[in-house]
């Protein structure tokens, strides 16, 4: 559960990276808001930081989906890539309830893959992208917060 602490440790840590590290986005022709964040680390690192950095957050974990390991079972080549499922559900529900069919894109899904070249991302959907795409302008504090939030998290796999 998020605590008055836990909100406000956050908030100051959210705020703090933001300021520091700028986020890296990806077009195609108009804005798609997908996000994508250069990682310093190998893949597994990369997986490994982003999940310690969402537990000392006290986030809610869901899932970690191993997206190559399913096209290898399908027989099928695909580059590491890794769908983590996490969030809070005391903010994130929030949105559902401006529009319901924003649960297309809650819980938030972060996708740690590995390009051609052996970079790795950490890609996400913006969330003001999101609000847009739902029609939903009765929640800016939220948003922003959520904004702020995996700013943080992605930092946490940034050069240093």
């Amino acid at each position: 559960m998020f605590t008055r602490a836990k909100f406000l440790r956050l908030s100051a840590t959210a705020a703090a990276a933001l300021m520091l590290t700028p986020v890296v986005k990806t077009k195609a022709g108009s804005d798609d808001g997908v996000v994508r964040v250069k990682s310093a680390y190998g893949f597994q690192e990369t997986i490994a930081r982003l999940k310690a950095d969402i537990a000392a957050k006290g986030i809610k974990f869901f899932s970690e989906i191993d997206q190559s390991k399913l096209a290898a079972d399908a027989d099928i080549k695909l580059n590491p890539s890794t769908l983590l499922v996490f969030g809070n559900p005391p903010l994130g529900t929030q949105f559902m309830t401006s529009n319901p069919n924003s649960g297309l894109d809650w819980p938030v899904r972060l996708l740690v893959i590995q390009d051609n070249v052996g970079t790795v991302w950490a890609v996400y959907t913006d969330f003001a992208w999101i609000a847009a795409r739902h029609g939903i302008t009765d929640r800016d504090d939220q948003f922003k917060m959520a904004s702020m939030v995996i700013a943080s998290i992605t930092s946490s796999v940034k050069p240093k």
